[in-house]
């Protein structure tokens, strides 16, 4: 394996514009190139995907082959669980696929030759684990029945068909949630290459059971008619669980109609506002706040992308006018404090419309410390780092290779500070931020060639569905920054509370949904574009060393993922509805209502003297171009000192009497002349 490693990461066989070293900041433990090796990439600038995607043929590796028909939609890959009666597994050493046979892993026995059809037992018990919840780390075992956990604790009484998985002390977690993809999002008319098909498998890959994608509907076009266009897509090619978002491109009166059907009747509960994207997306203070109004009536959570829009664009501008116009011109056009002022300025606007405010991508540490101000000052707002952000920084956009650089463009950019990913894991442990999101989106090196002469018009969105969890447990619980527990509750939980999934999903406890993941953390990886299961050529990762990774994956009571292969069926994803009014986001504002009640003071008539305002006359100021076209309004002209040859000022007894603006003077000293009034 370590001899396929070190052909992957040949920086000699990647083109020019893909090579080249990176750095992932101070901390850094290993580097490799960036972008994986794509055969055929000298011919042509225009890769082709269906060719070079993991798992179909070209240059791939013997590891890769055998996820081969994993790719291949509608098939359900299954052998792995099924040809063995017994499988064993261990830690995961160096890189996928390699075992530390010292370790403990995980054990499948099959008790009887009874399966069904599609790969899974009729039930299913995890033996030898230790169940971590948000709250509580124990000892016990889980016994699942169609698709649900149906009894949690020690000598449990279960039939005898079951198939044992022996977690050999390993954790049992809830699945992931990812509350934050874009699969479907286009650009300029073109998709993102992982749809939902790849991207419900990445995200399975890396433990994460289900995912809310955002539907994003154009200016003009029918919120209603959008999703249903997504939900369609979902059905047919999701792997995992999936719920919606509604983005709202724009805000007028007919819109209400529809967030309100989209509540009570297709189970949305979570729309997107913008305050970027001027003449695009972006809502002035006014809709935002009617908005908000609007959705805290609906029991809706408000998610906010939150950039200065105005200013944005006034610097976009600028810096294109100054003439750089490559991927670092993205973050130099929208600096850290656009991002901070918008937060400061939406939570503002949710709380006086008594609104859950949902921050999506906070990717700097003003923007953070301004949603953690917030919250110590009682203020319901949520705070959503991305993989990205915690992960790497801002450095790659001043990249010599155009198409690295490209690879980070995301908005909010990622912060230039190296300090950043240290300082938004810190908060996420304490709490002061609670959720971590992927916003996965994934746009290839000749997508993002769009914008080779325009930095505006370069496609935004990272990867990071797949390695979401595994960097949380690398950068926060390896560190030392946080427990178990709260791993728990940022990668699943939270996301479940906020949303209104809990206790179906985010928990280990009977009755809920069997999307488990057993989590090794002694599991050492190496992140590489040539291992991962989305469909890019690269990967904004390449080359970091992270500690701990799923060892296995059950959805709906069935193993999807087993030694690093996926056992997926496509479409086998189902819709979650999300209810309205939930109550880790609704509950102090029910009481914040019925507080803070308003109502005027009794009191007697004031009887009093009042002042005498005189009235005066409105002056009224001309316009400012007075000097070419003045306005009617005008004061009157000083009197002609021409017409009067014994007096300069005061009334004169013939005032009365209409008089010419001026007299023609015939022949005076000097040549003929002709004086105008000087009125």
């Amino acid at each position: 394996m370590s001899n396929c490693r070190k052909e992957w990461n040949r920086e000699d066989e990647l083109p020019v514009y893909l090579a080249g070293p990176i750095t992932t900041g101070p901390n850094q433990r290993k580097t490799y190139g960036m972008f994986s090796s794509v055969e055929g990439a000298y011919e042509s600038k225009t890769i082709d995907f269906d060719n070079y995607a993991v798992g179909r043929k070209g240059s791939r590796t013997t590891r890769s082959v055998s996820r081969e028909r994993i790719l291949d939609s509608g098939e359900n890959v299954n052998e792995t669980a099924s040809e063995a009666s017994e499988v064993r597994g261990g830690s995961v050493v160096s890189s996928p696929g390699e075992k530390d046979d010292g370790q403990p892993g995980v054990e499948i026995k099959y008790s009887s030759d009874k399966q069904c059809q599609d790969g899974k037992s009729e039930s299913l018990l995890i033996k030898g684990g230790r169940v971590v919840n948000d709250d509580q780390s124990f000892y016990a075992d889980v016994f699942i029945e169609d698709g649900q956990i149906k009894q949690v604790g020690e000598s449990l009484v279960v039939p005898g068909d079951v198939k044992v998985i022996n977690a050999n002390g390993l954790m049992v977690i809830p699945g992931g949630i990812d509350v934050n993809t874009c699969l479907m999002k286009p650009y300029l008319e073109t998709a993102p290459i992982d749809d939902f098909l790849l991207g419900t498998k990445a995200a399975l890959a890396g433990g994460t059971t289900m995912i809310i994608d955002h539907v994003a509907p154009q200016p003009g076009e029918s919120l209603l008619a959008v999703f249903e266009r997504w939900q369609e897509a979902a059905d047919r090619k999701s792997c995992c669980d999936y719920s919606l978002h509604v983005d709202i491109p724009e805000w007028h009166e007919g819109v209400k109609e529809e967030l309100e059907l989209l509540v009570q009747e297709k189970g949305v509960n979570s729309f997107q506002v913008y305050m970027a994207y001027k003449d695009l997306y972006q809502m002035n203070d006014s809709q935002l706040y009617e908005a908000f109004s609007f959705l805290k009536e609906l029991g809706a959570v408000a998610l906010v992308h939150a950039e200065n829009g105005d200013l944005v664009a006034q610097e976009q501008s600028k810096i294109l006018g100054m003439g750089i116009t490559g991927p670092e011109g993205h973050p130099l056009s929208r600096p850290e404090e656009l991002e901070a002022e918008a937060v400061f300025r939406a939570i503002t606007l949710g709380n006086r419309a008594n609104c859950p405010i949902y921050i999506t991508k906070v990717m700097s540490k003003s923007a953070a410390d301004a949603i953690t101000q917030a919250r110590r000052k009682g203020n319901v707002v949520f705070g959503e780092p991305i993989t990205a952000s915690l992960a790497t920084d801002g450095s790659h956009y001043w990249s010599k290779n155009w198409a690295k650089a490209a690879a980070y463009v995301t908005s909010p950019p990622l912060s230039p500070d190296p300090t950043t990913p240290e300082h938004l894991n810190t908060l996420l442990a304490s709490g002061d931020l609670q959720v971590v999101g992927s916003a996965h989106c994934a746009f290839s090196t000749s997508q993002k060639a769009i914008g080779k002469e325009n930095f505006t018009l370069i496609p935004e969105g990272t990867n990071g569905v797949e390695e979401r969890m595994v960097f949380v447990w690398d950068k926060a619980v390896a560190m030392g920054k946080m427990d178990e527990n709260q791993f728990v509750a940022v990668t699943s939980t939270n996301a479940a509370k906020i949303f209104n999934l809990y206790p179906r999903k985010g928990r280990i406890a009977t009755g809920s949904d069997a999307d488990i993941v057993i989590w090794d953390p002694e599991k050492i990886q190496t992140i590489s574009a040539k291992l991962q299961h989305s469909a890019l050529e690269y990967n904004i990762f390449e080359g970091q060393e992270c500690r701990g990774g799923p060892a296995l994956v059950l959805s709906q009571g069935r193993v999807v993922l087993e030694e690093d292969t996926l056992q997926v069926q496509q479409g086998a994803g189902r819709f979650i509805p999300l209810k309205a009014f939930p109550d880790y986001a609704y509950q102090r504002l029910k009481f914040r209502s019925q507080m803070a009640h308003r109502q005027g003071v009794s009191r007697g008539m004031y009887d009093g003297p009042v002042y005498d305002v005189p009235a005066t006359t409105k002056y009224i100021t001309p316009s400012p171009s007075a000097k070419t076209s003045p306005t009617t309004h005008q004061p009157p002209p000083f009197r002609n000192l021409h017409q009067s040859n014994f007096s300069l000022s005061g009334s004169q007894c013939d005032d009365n009497v209409p008089r010419r603006s001026g007299h023609r003077i015939v022949n005076p000293p000097g040549g003929r002349s002709n004086i105008t009034s000087l009125g």
